[in-house]
């Protein structure tokens, strides 16, 4: 596919921006140090530990003994995407070096990062045995009833009151911000932040457009056909692995560039998202039934 750049007459200070916010997953990855690198290069391999529980002491014989188990939970990276941009010098030249020098950070930000958003957003609500349930949040006070219904089971389920985010519409936020002040919003201060979401980001699976099928060659992603959009997802953060091994921009410049006289654009993005396989309860998700 052909590029279209439009050669710039008169020169506007400012280019003309697609609104786009930034990541709103960032909160959530992992410590390093938490994992150690597997034997294959698509793994990495977690600590894993269980213990016997306590057992009768006895006056005579003393302790039970015990066993305790170390064992390594292998995940897979999941996420590998990369897309390659060339543009001609002389059209970067008399674009005023905006063809080729608001290309990166513009692919980054309206691309990139959405995209990277709803497939993590997509993984932890799509991962069976989380909490879920489904509805429409029409008042402020149906969201309040519904996020407290949500931390109940979280605290039935022993999972840490710290640590847990709330990822939310910003339209169920709003829906809880114009409610009566005499109405009580406190179940909103048990969360260590609260991010809103964009709802094109927030859907319980998405298709990532593989760039080279017909109808797919624009890339990116859309919402799955069994997909549903999300209200709003509580994460315990030490719940979720979320590790980008490998985010690499590549720049060729036309000097360098043996098959054109063009600027070349390479992006490459390389992670993984999962929940841990006995912390599955530190999520929940809130999906709508439309």
């Amino acid at each position: 596919m052909s590029n279209s750049i439009t050669l710039a007459k008169k020169y506007a200070a400012i280019l003309d921006e697609i609104y786009m916010e930034n990541a709103k997953t960032a909160v959530l990855e992992s410590d390093p140090a938490l994992a150690r690198e597997g034997a294959n290069a698509n793994e990495i391999v977690i600590p894993k530990l269980t213990m016997d529980g306590l057992a009768d002491y006895s006056r005579t014989s003393g302790y039970v003994s015990g066993d305790v188990t170390l064992t390594w939970e292998t995940a897979r990276f999941n996420y590998e995407r990369g897309r390659m941009f060339s543009v001609d010098s002389m059209d970067d030249e008399e674009s005023r070096n905006i063809a080729f020098g608001r290309l990166a950070g513009e692919f980054v930000r309206t691309k990139a990062v959405p995209e990277l958003d709803a497939f993590r957003f997509a993984a932890l609500a799509g991962t069976d045995g989380i909490g879920k349930t489904s509805g429409e949040l029409e008042t402020g006070e149906a969201a309040v009833a519904a996020i407290r219904t949500a931390l109940s089971a979280m605290d039935s389920a022993e999972v840490p009151a710290e640590d847990r985010i709330l990822f939310i519409t910003p339209y169920i936020k709003g829906l809880i911000d114009d409610m009566d002040t005499t109405v009580s919003r406190a179940v909103l201060t048990g969360f260590e932040s609260i991010v809103t979401v964009p709802a094109t980001r927030f859907y319980t699976s998405v298709k990532l457009n593989d760039g080279t099928t017909g109808g797919e060659e624009s890339g990116g992603y859309t919402k799955a056909e069994d997909g549903k959009n999300i209200n709003f997802l509580i994460v315990h953060k030490p719940a979720v692995i979320q590790f980008t091994k490998h985010a690499s921009p590549k720049i060729i410049t036309p000097e360098n560039n043996p098959d054109s006289d063009s600027y070349k654009y390479g992006y490459r993005s390389y992670g993984i998202i999962r929940v841990y396989e006995n912390r599955k309860a530190g999520i929940y998700c809130h999906e709508s039934t439309k």
